[in-house]
């Protein structure tokens, strides 16, 4: 198959959307199909690039802060690129995926899409996250101006899919999760000498409101094993300021860095537990990419996030918001150390579920579905 693949930003790996679009384009392009991407960055043989869209400079702040940025849609650029496809998979519903599916719409070319972009995550960025009027004006905005163009979208999650079924999506919708890698795999690794005696909780994401690292801050501080603990927060985002100041209160500073991929493998492989503390979440490949290392997680139970399917009992999730109840699941698993690794090879089993080579093959059969319907129109 030729793929089309338009997404607003393609280039770096600072955002899950982005690193995700690039997983699934490397591996489709194993399988065998000739893949190319509409957006924006440098150039490339296998991209049709247009520009950034230039906003005001706080909105553009904010953006930024969040590791994406949105891209003009070039209507030239557009047509071009869906002439040459056999099918297009959009990844996001901003001003470039509108524009490209009218086109689409006109040459009469067989195109899915995914959600990627939870209202949440634009919600807590201006303090309105736990407005539920708020969201549900998202979801319905998103429907009626995007998604419900569409006979396929690609949901990371069954939380996400029962979402949209909630707010009256109509398209069939795919559950197919992100996908990890097979580098991702069981690795227990001895700790680096400045941590020797350290007690190294973890969480990968965006420093923003919805993805809560204060729980863990606080939680640490609450911990019986406070003046051990060395939280490591990988990734950057708009909070950076804020958690440093509050991170002030623990013996041991938390460490804030956005790591590469070879960095973040060899911090988890050291690490004794991982926490995902987020509240709102569609699917968390971090947390199953560090379970499958052979992390035990501690999940937040939010109603709005996905990541609590992860948790293979209960020791593993706690009260979303709660960082008295996180201080004490923490407590239980460095407490119970034999348990601990019995559960970390249960987990990085668990993990095989999620397996990008799965994944590929699902999105295949979306794209070969929705080609089929296309050509009976």
């Amino acid at each position: 198959m030729k793929i089309l693949i338009v997404i607003d930003q393609y280039d770096g790996a600072n955002n899950g959307t982005t690193i995700s679009a690039r997983r699934f384009v490397d591996n489709l392009r194993k399988k065998g199909h000739e893949v190319k991407i509409v957006s924006t960055g440098e150039k490339d043989k296998n991209k049709y690039i247009v520009k950034k869209l230039i906003l005001p400079p706080v909105a553009n702040k904010i953006v930024a802060s969040q590791g994406m940025n949105f891209a003009r849609a070039n209507k030239n650029v557009l047509e071009e690129a869906i002439k040459w496809a056999d099918i297009v998979h959009f990844y996001m519903p901003f001003w470039l995926s509108v524009q490209g599916l009218k086109i689409v719409n006109k040459l009469k070319k067989p195109a899915t899409t995914a959600f990627h972009v939870q209202p949440e995550n634009i919600t807590y960025t201006i303090g309105l996250g736990d407005n539920k009027k708020v969201n549900d004006k998202i979801y319905y905005f998103f429907r009626d101006h995007f998604y419900n163009k569409f006979r396929h979208i690609h949901c990371p999650s069954n939380y996400i899919a029962s979402e949209l079924k909630e707010h009256g999506y109509t398209a069939k919708l795919h559950i197919i999760s992100n996908g990890i890698e097979s580098d991702f795999k069981y690795n227990k690794k001895d700790k680096p000498k400045k941590f020797k005696d350290k007690i190294i909780i973890t969480m990968v994401g965006r420093l923003s409101g919805e993805k809560r690292q204060d729980v863990i801050i606080n939680a640490a501080s609450k911990s019986k094993y406070a003046d051990k603990i060395q939280l490591i927060f990988a990734g950057t985002g708009p909070k950076l300021s804020s958690y440093e100041k509050l991170g002030c209160k623990l013996k041991n500073k938390p460490i804030f860095k956005f790591y590469q991929k070879d960095e973040l493998k060899e911090i988890l492989s050291f690490s004794d537990l991982y926490v995902h503390a987020a509240d709102a979440e569609i699917e968390a490949i971090s947390c199953i990419e560090a379970f499958a290392m052979g992390l035990v997680p501690i999940i937040a139970n939010s109603k709005k996030s996905a990541t609590t399917q992860f948790a293979l009992d209960e020791r593993s999730k706690f009260k979303a918001g709660d960082s008295n109840d996180l201080a004490k699941k923490i407590d239980y698993w460095l407490d119970n150390e034999e348990e601990r690794k019995k559960m970390e090879k249960e987990y990085a089993n668990s993990a095989e579920n999620y397996r990008i080579e799965k994944s590929i093959e699902k999105i295949e059969e979306m794209f070969i579905e929705e080609i089929n319907e296309r050509n009976k129109l």
